[in-house]
């Protein structure tokens, strides 16, 4: 698993330390474990974690501006743990409403010794923390309607983000965003050995 996950580390031209592709390593493991119970992902093969839900993740990792994140819809930590682990020096909050997924996450922040993020069973629309977020991040969460919706309340009022992960560009959603939003970027992300499209939209307010 090492082995292959650094190859496909040299590929997207991503460098890590032994620790940290450890402990991505162990994450799919500890997926892998509990996906038999709690059926936390479709993707049943290890390897397939390796590129669909690992390198899926942190090829976002160089956008991300600021040190305080929230992973909404979290599921079972993606992108939150891949990013947390990779991003020892910025802090995620994930947060989903489902307690088996929460309970998870959990589980993986104490065998992983992950001490950057903070598991929170909520809704989107009913939780608040201050400071204020850098960055609301979303991976097949929601559209990008929603997700400014329910997440609205979440961001810094100037330096912060939505960060949303999508497949191909989702013209539908970009031409019908409230109109105190803009796209500051979108960006083509490149994941070794994943078939089909995959971009980052990045939103901040006006």
């Amino acid at each position: 698993m090492i082995n292959t996950l650094s190859a496909l580390l040299s590929k997207a031209g991503i460098s890590l330390t032994d620790q940290q592709k450890q402990q991505l390593v162990s994450y799919v493991g500890l997926l892998d474990k509990w996906n038999k119970a709690y059926n936390l992902t479709s993707v049943r093969d290890p390897q397939q974690m390796l590129v669909r839900h690992i390198m899926d993740s942190i090829v976002v990792a160089p956008y991300l501006k600021g040190n305080k994140f929230i992973d909404v819809g979290t599921g079972p930590g993606l992108p939150g743990i891949p990013l947390a682990i990779v991003c020892p020096e910025a802090s995620f909050t994930l947060l989903d409403s489902l307690g088996k997924r929460v309970r998870f996450l959990r589980q993986v922040q104490h065998e992983l010794k992950l001490d950057n993020i903070i598991p929170v069973q909520s809704r989107a629309e009913a939780f608040t923390d201050q400071p204020l977020f850098d960055g609301v991040i979303s991976r097949a969460f929601a559209s990008l309607q929603d997700m400014v919706s329910w997440c609205h309340h979440l961001p810094a009022p100037a330096q912060g983000r939505f960060y949303a992960l999508k497949g191909v560009v989702p013209e539908d959603e970009l031409a019908e965003l409230p109109a105190n939003l803009s796209v500051e970027k979108l960006v083509s992300l490149q994941v070794p050995e994943l078939e089909g499209e995959r971009h980052l939209v990045i939103l901040k307010q006006k």
